[in-house]
């Protein structure tokens, strides 16, 4: 676009539906053009849900032209530069080594960028939602698992294998209970979906969060718990990045200070090293399309420095050697 307005498409995929989103970027600002979601056919396998992804970018950039990249927010690990993802563990199908970034970059004709679906997450609330401002945060997602990101001097921390950030895998107890990633006792064996429903005695969590909200005492014992355990792991990252903002994410988050104020207490318990009264707790403004709009973000970001770097290279190769 001649007005120095760029559009790019976020998709992210989820074990049962795909979400899609047209974000625009004009004057250093953002926002969200259009939104939608599809199924993600997963029960088909890996390689009918690659094509579906690459489908519906088509489709949708057929409907919203003049878009320059793409980001896709995958749930679980990737190799960053290769394109491929390394484990999806709510995916069903084999997707060690998969190619994603590749097949779709070819069927839509632009660069292709994979995040993982926290950090897409984080990176929506932090340019476009409840974390914009902050030169800091720190943000969880609370559903079938927990998902962490981390931003530092207004960036997503990635770390050299996109996984920066998975602060729902910090271990709160060496002896807890056994999580999904091996370890034992990280915040997420704790505060994910089906544990909270245990513990508030509900077919779901969010069946917990409506009863709980209803005045149920179990359920709101039980966010009470599922709150002290978030304000552990929380605690420790407030003392070792010192935060602005501290957001929260997923379906839970609906609970409000039914889930928040146990958070705050664990803090104001824990953390001795740094002023509480400069770290905001929040909840995220951006719902269920976070990870579609932060893949959107992601995608643009690292066309954008991809370009830079291509450009100052060229530079370098242009200028005459001194010899």
């Amino acid at each position: 676009m001649s007005d120095g307005t760029s559009r790019h498409l976020g998709l992210d995929l989820g074990g049962t539906n795909l979400k899609w989103a047209v974000i625009e970027h004009r004057d250093g600002g953002w926002r969200t053009l259009a939104t939608g979601r599809v199924s993600s056919e997963a029960h088909e396998g890996p390689e009918a849900v690659v094509r579906r992804i690459a489908e519906t970018g088509a489709d949708v950039m057929a409907a919203w032209p003049g878009i320059g990249s793409a980001g896709i927010g995958v749930p679980g690990l990737y190799d960053p530069e290769a394109g491929t993802t390394r484990f999806l563990p709510n995916v069903p199908g084999e997707w060690a080594g998969r190619a994603v970034a590749g097949p779709v970059a070819a069927r839509l004709g632009i660069p292709v960028f994979l995040i993982n679906d926290a950090r897409a997450f984080g990176l929506a609330e932090l340019r476009l939602g409840a974390g914009r401002g902050a030169t800091s945060m720190v943000g969880l997602t609370l559903g079938t698992g927990v998902g962490g990101v981390i931003a530092v001097d207004g960036h997503v921390h990635q770390g050299h294998d996109g996984t920066g950030g998975e602060a729902g895998h910090q271990t709160i107890d060496p002896d807890g209970p056994w999580c999904t990633c091996g370890n034992r006792g990280c915040v997420e064996a704790y505060a994910r979906a089906d544990q909270i429903a245990a513990v508030c005695g509900t077919a779901t969590a969010e069946e917990a969060v409506t009863r709980a909200r209803d005045g149920d005492a179990r359920a709101r014992d039980g966010l009470a718990r599922i709150g002290r355990y978030l304000g552990i792991g929380i605690a420790n990252l407030v003392v070792v990045i010192s935060p602005d903002r501290i957001v929260i994410g997923g379906g839970v988050a609906a609970a409000g200070d039914l889930l928040f104020e146990p958070i705050r207490a664990e803090l104001r318990t824990r953390v001795q090293v740094t002023d509480l009264a400069q770290v905001t707790l929040v909840a995220a403004e951006l719902g269920a399309l976070a990870g579609a709009i932060g893949a959107a973000v992601h995608g643009a970001e690292r066309a954008a420095a991809t370009a830079d770097a291509a450009g100052a290279t060229a530079d370098a190769a242009a200028r005459p050697s001194r010899g």
